[in-house]
């Protein structure tokens, strides 16, 4: 039996993509229609970096869905049934590709994603992803339709909840109340989501600690393979209860798991509301903070854990790519990296932490393990190798965001380093 037969005689997606992965020879990524992950073949190996945050966050990173939508192959692949090919976006680790929306009863369900890093498939195989695409639709539309039957009724309406796909918000109420599922007047969603696949089985002890911690609070979870999604319930007439409690629940895990395996979880926190047709809005925010957290690969503790307090953070990636774009540098920065690493100081750094600490002296002394004479003496050497005028709040502020890039995206600061 041939290949494309019996795809569609299969009724596993899973079982699907490893049939198409193994007739193309390529890795395949399938995700619903809001770019969260459905499944995926098996070796990851094989993978791009966006592919491979795609399976550990469960979503497809923003910044990519974004860039997606301004050249627009979103768009596109609403209207059309074609295979749509999307030329590699190499700074963000995104290689080539060929995408086709998978569609059931006249609605997109999905779309299929195939890396074409080792070449680009024929005209034989595009037609063949065509044909088996309308099954796989179908076969997104099912898993769902299993999925909440498995898991039972509680469950289904808190994915409904959690991704807004029910009719009307009294309807809701009634068959959560049927189903004895609580729902909140105030509250917050929580992700737990692990680093890296090897770190999965830390779920489990993660599920435990959940557990303990709730045993007389209201709260909701869900489990997926790689992260644990928490609805917390606030107190009614307490602003920013859920949130508080967010913030006392990830100190409860850092301390029954140990602050080097904690440091193996990305933590989300979405914003406090109070209206269930937000309960979406804060699982998106949530996802956001740990999607960011992907890009940035920040040092423990440097970058907010919270929606509302991200920031500058939350436009990181958009300046990376502006600055990739236009292949642009900082003078200023390159001077000190070019001093760092000829003289072997340590400017940058004391540069970061400085604007950090918002020129606090002592404080940035402290946290540089230095004396206070040092960090004045490195700041002379700063102003005499640079043009920083650190009484300019603006270029302060440019300045921090630089640093942040430049720290915590790898290849961004190897393209600062080639210019030397």
């Amino acid at each position: 039996m041939e290949v494309k037969e019996l795809i569609l005689q299969v009724e596993d997606i899973h079982k699907a993509t490893e049939l198409i992965s193994s007739k193309l020879q390529k890795p395949v990524i399938i995700e619903n229609k809001n770019f969260e992950l459905v499944s995926y073949s098996s070796s990851m190996e094989a993978l791009d970096q966006t592919q491979q945050k795609t399976i550990l966050s469960k979503k497809c990173p923003i910044f990519i869905i974004d860039r997606l939508k301004k050249e627009g192959i979103v768009q596109k692949l609403e209207k059309d049934s074609d295979p749509i090919r999307v030329h590699p976006i190499e700074e963000l680790g995104f290689h080539q590709r060929v995408v086709i929306a998978a569609k059931h009863l006249g609605h997109t369900m999905g779309y299929v994603w195939v890396q074409e890093s080792d070449g680009i498939l024929n005209e034989e195989e595009l037609l063949f992803l065509e044909e088996i695409t309308p099954h796989l639709g179908k076969l997104i539309y099912d898993l769902y339709e299993k999925v909440n039957a498995k898991e039972g009724r509680r469950e289904e309406l808190l994915w409904k909840l959690l991704h807004h796909e029910y009719g009307s918000e009294r309807q809701f109420r009634h068959e959560a109340s049927l189903a004895k599922l609580a729902l909140p007047e105030r509250f917050s969603v929580v992700i737990f989501s692990v680093t890296a696949p090897q770190y999965k089985y830390m779920l489990d002890y993660l599920e435990k600690t959940v557990q303990a911690f709730f045993a007389k609070k209201q709260m909701h979870y869900l489990k997926t393979e790689f992260q644990m999604i928490i609805v917390l319930h606030g107190e009614p007439g307490e602003q920013n209860s859920s949130t508080e409690l967010a913030r006392g629940l990830i100190e409860e895990v850092k301390q029954e798991t140990g602050e080097e395996n904690f440091y193996n979880y990305l933590i989300g926190v979405g914003k406090e509301y109070t209206t269930l047709i937000q309960t979406r809005k804060s699982f998106l925010e949530a996802l956001e903070v740990i999607e960011i957290a992907n890009f940035i690969t920040p040092r423990p503790e440097t970058m907010p854990r919270e929606f509302r307090k991200l920031g500058i953070f939350r436009y990181l990636a958009a300046l990376y790519e502006k600055n990739s774009s236009e292949d642009y540098y900082s003078d200023d920065l390159l001077r000190l990296i070019q001093n760092d690493t000829e003289k072997q100081t340590d400017l940058l750094r004391t540069l970061e932490i400085y604007l950090a600490n918002n020129g606090k002296g002592k404080q940035t002394a402290n946290e540089l393990f230095i004396h206070p004479n040092t960090l004045n003496y490195r700041i002379k050497q700063i102003q005499e190798l640079t043009s920083i005028d650190f009484s300019d709040f603006n270029m302060k502020s440019y300045l921090y965001t630089e640093l942040l890039l430049l720290n915590n995206v790898e290849a961004y600061y190897q393209r600062y380093k080639d210019v030397l």
